[in-house]
């Protein structure tokens, strides 16, 4: 697998996201006077996260145990877009705990445990940060 301009896509927005969630979760926690960066933050976090999993649909890989291209790693797809989808709902219905709760479960499994996976040997990402850049391979 090379490097498409869908997987740089991909890539750009899941590096971003990833950089960004932590700034949205951690400018909500108790203040009312980060309340306008927490909402940039999450929205701009939530398209990010929305651009990740719409271009993951499309990435298939045929090197690992896969179905028709479709990895393990693709479950986390329909995951992220529902966690999405119940976060903003609990959202606009004034149900901050079921939110919190939402956004937090999205950015830990789709951005770092996810993110995480990528990292090994035998993925691309993997490859290229691991024996590309740092030569250990």
């Amino acid at each position: 697998m090379e490097m498409s301009p869908l997987i740089a896509v991909h890539m750009s927005a899941a590096l971003a996201a990833t950089a960004i969630g932590p700034i949205a979760l951690w400018a909500r926690e108790g203040s009312d006077q980060r309340i306008r960066l927490h909402r940039a933050a999450g929205y701009a976090w939530v398209t990010l996260m929305l651009a990740t999993s719409v271009t993951a649909f499309f990435i298939r890989d045929f090197k690992l145990p896969n179905l028709n291209g479709f990895t393990s790693i693709h479950l986390l797809i329909p995951v992220t877009l529902g966690g999405l989808f119940f976060g903003l709902r609990a959202m606009l219905a004034g149900n901050f705990k079921a939110h919190r709760w939402s956004m937090w479960t999205v950015y830990i499994s789709a951005c770092l445990i996810a993110g995480a996976f990528t990292l090994l040997p035998g993925r691309y990402l993997g490859r290229l940060v691991w024996g590309t850049w740092l030569g250990w391979l």
